[in-house]
């Protein structure tokens, strides 16, 4: 690579204040504290500003935009007051941070600086620019800012003159990289902002104020209170969801992260959220006492807290008194107006209720052994209770589903048919259960019928669009088909409500892999890592970049996490020592060292694989064999018979990428595609960018 003399080389000067504009409002100093602004209108007053620093705006704008529906007088009042308010607090940082006259406020350019304006003057310089974009992610500008309908219609106009700007300094930026023989900065910005780009256009939810319920605290004596405090749990994450202003982060996430011990504000960043709930639990005979906080997700204090009291006797009613009230307090704490919806449970049994909530944290927690059986046997013996509890049948659903994909099952075609018959019975007692739906989407998927997995996860979506579990679902039955684009903002959509599950990084590994997002590929697979789950994912990203060496590493490290999240193939012994390294080691080499004859002797495991294992359909055969354009194996295996267990591996079908295009390009994946239903599926759907349809189509 050649350098250019005239790139700019130049770093933006040290200012003393630093304003996150992507995402949740953060003021910083410049020694890295935070700087907590603990008024909502002045947090937003700065934040305006700092989209154009330097250029005045017009008081009587500010007014209107902060301010509507109050007196001029009135409106100009709060504005000064405002102001004033940040000069006292901020001087101590820097003592010129406005520019204002009788009629503008501006913001010294000098004084504060924001992402915002890092992003623009790194896409100028010409470095560091990809990793900004990176950081930044698909978040929407001046989130969690709501002041009626004239600030939205304003701020909706911004977002897109901010993504103009951008758009056109982005351009500017790949050409001096193409002028100067850059490759690998214009790869990296080209991938940057394809992340950017593709979760900013499947968002619908920019304005919606991000919160978290915590897990209740209960003395764990056995008193009774440890399932009322995972009800309040479930009770306040199901109404609080239903809020139309607010969007509630996923039940998985925030029970792991509110088990973490981790500081309340690293939390919330966990969680990407602005506020988080959290209480506790108290018990003496039939009196229950309840504490409730709300909590500043930046600065980790309580906005407000309130105790609630109630009898054993009416546990229900207690729990659904806190949620309304906490729904009501809410709405005055964060300048909201909304009513609680009634309540959506299914069952007024609280010995079934009890089962229930026990049962589904069994099987979110999902791996362990015994984990799944017993939460099957809760949730039976909850129905055997109610068995007109729908919720709880949606919930029995899942617990079979995971059966099938997270234990060394010998029956996964007889785990999903039952998972069938209770997700039709949810659906049948309760029309709205949206998630039952997904799941029996699973179903059709061995059923060989994919329009109408598509068909009832769309369904799901529209019944229930703020459940992660739906949205991811959606987008992987997408990508089954090779709608990657399509599937990609779903995929976003779940982990940006639920960010600590793993699983759902390797879907955004692969789909990122998929479209040719290499960096952004290795960065899903780099975060699946991180949050315990298997490397294989992150070395077939490692190797695609031409990087070998590192992605057999890679590979080799997920024999580390056998028996733990993953397991041996169904029906047999699980390897150790020796045995188990040298397996990994040859499987690392067969996928990830781009060497043919490391490759043909793995598929010739595999062939011996397919041959004796109980299960010749088993994962640790299919999805290798996709990785290493294994056609034949993949006909064999994916042909013959999907199972919930190998399903997932249709996904990685679809990477414009050698050795995997030899399955497209066989002669035999048309007709293969034709026999488990995907030709179907794309005459109703469109097909995919990677197929030309038939001229007859």
């Amino acid at each position: 690579m050649t350098t250019n003399p005239r790139r700019k080389t130049e770093t933006s000067p040290a200012v003393p204040l630093k304003l996150t504009l992507f995402g949740p409002f953060a003021l910083h100093h410049s020694d890295g504290s935070e700087i907590a602004i603990t008024i909502k209108r002045a947090r937003a007053l700065l934040a305006v500003l700092c989209l154009n620093p330097g250029t005045p705006m017009d008081r009587e704008k500010l007014c209107a935009l902060l301010w509507s529906g109050r007196f001029r007088a009135q409106a100009r009042a709060s504005l000064r007051q405002t102001l004033l308010g940040l000069k006292k607090q901020l001087s101590p940082f820097c003592g010129n941070l406005f520019e204002v006259s009788r009629e503008t406020v501006a913001i010294n350019p000098a004084a504060i600086r924001s992402d915002l304006s890092e992003l623009e003057s790194a896409l100028e310089r010409g470095t560091g620019a990809s990793e900004i974009l990176l950081t930044i992610g698909s978040t929407p500008l001046l989130e969690n800012l709501e002041f009626g309908d004239p600030f939205a219609d304003w701020l909706r106009a911004r977002r897109e003159e901010v993504e103009q700007r951008l758009r056109q300094a982005l351009e500017q930026a790949l050409a001096e990289c193409l002028r100067c023989g850059d490759d690998k900065e214009h790869a990296r910005l080209t991938d940057a902002w394809k992340v950017r780009n593709h979760g900013r256009l499947g968002s619908t939810s920019d304005s919606r104020i991000r919160i978290a319920i915590l897990p209740f605290e209960a003395a764990d004596s056995g008193d009774g209170t440890a399932p009322l405090a995972l009800g309040l749990f479930d009770e306040l994450i199901t109404t609080l969801a239903q809020m139309p202003q607010l969007r509630v982060a996923g039940r998985g996430s925030s029970m792991v992260v509110g088990r973490s011990g981790r500081p309340l504000p690293e939390q919330a960043r966990a969680l990407r959220v602005a506020h988080l709930v959290q209480g506790s639990v108290q018990r003496q005979g039939d009196q229950v006492r309840v504490h409730v906080s709300l909590v500043d997700g930046r600065t980790g204090f309580a906005s407000w807290a309130h105790r609630y009291r109630g009898t054993t006797d009416d546990v229900f009613g207690l729990q659904e008194d806190v949620a309304r009230a906490v729904a009501r307090e809410l709405g005055v704490a964060l300048e909201l107006s909304f009513q609680a919806p009634r309540q959506r449970r299914t069952t007024q049994k609280k010995a079934a209720y009890e089962l229930y909530l026990q049962g589904r944290a069994l099987t979110a927690r999902a791996i362990g052994d015994g984990v799944l059986a017993k939460a099957v046997e809760l949730l039976e013996a909850a129905l055997d209770i109610d068995p007109r509890f729908s919720a709880c049948w949606t919930a029995l659903a899942e617990a079979h589903v995971y059966t099938a994909v997270y234990t060394p099952c010998l029956d996964r075609l007889g785990q999903s048919a039952r998972m069938a018959q209770c997700a039709e019975k949810a659906i049948e007692l309760d029309p709205a259960q949206g998630h039952a739906r997904a799941m029996l989407g699973i179903h059709k998927w061995i059923c060989n019928d994919p329009t109408g997995a598509l068909d009832l996860a769309f369904e799901a979506f529209r019944l229930e669009p703020d459940n992660p579990d739906v949205a991811v679902r959606l987008g992987s039955f997408l990508l089954y088909i090779g709608h990657t684009r399509e599937a990609l903002p779903y995929i976003e959509r779940a982990i940006d409500q639920d960010p600590v599950n793993g699983r759902n990084y390797a879907m955004l590994s692969v789909a990122h892999l998929n479209l040719g997002n290499v960096g952004a590929a290795i960065a899903a697979g780099q975060r699946m890592v991180d949050l315990g789950m298997p490397s294989m994912w992150l070395a077939a990203a490692t190797a695609a970049a031409g990087d070998h060496e590192r992605a057999v590493e890679q590979y080799r490290q997920t024999r580390l996490l056998m028996n733990t999240v993953i397991f041996a193939p169904a029906g047999t012994e699980p390897l150790t020592g020796k045995e188990l390294d040298d397996y990994w080691r040859v499987a690392a080499t067969g996928v990830c060292s781009g060497q043919p004859e490391a490759r043909a002797f793995y598929c010739s495991l595999l062939d011996r694989l397919h041959a004796t294992l109980p299960d010749p359909g088993d994962t640790s055969i299919v999805l290798p064999a996709i990785w290493m354009g294994y056609a034949e194996m993949v006909f064999k295996t994916l042909g013959q018979q999907i199972s919930p267990a190998n399903v997932f591996c249709l996904m990685s079908l679809w990477a414009d990428i050698e050795p995997i295009r030899q399955i497209r390009i066989h002669r035999d994946f048309m007709p293969f595609a034709e026999r488990i239903g995907l030709t179907a599926a794309w005459e109703k759907y469109g097909w995919p960018d990677l197929l030309s349809a038939p001229v007859d189509s």
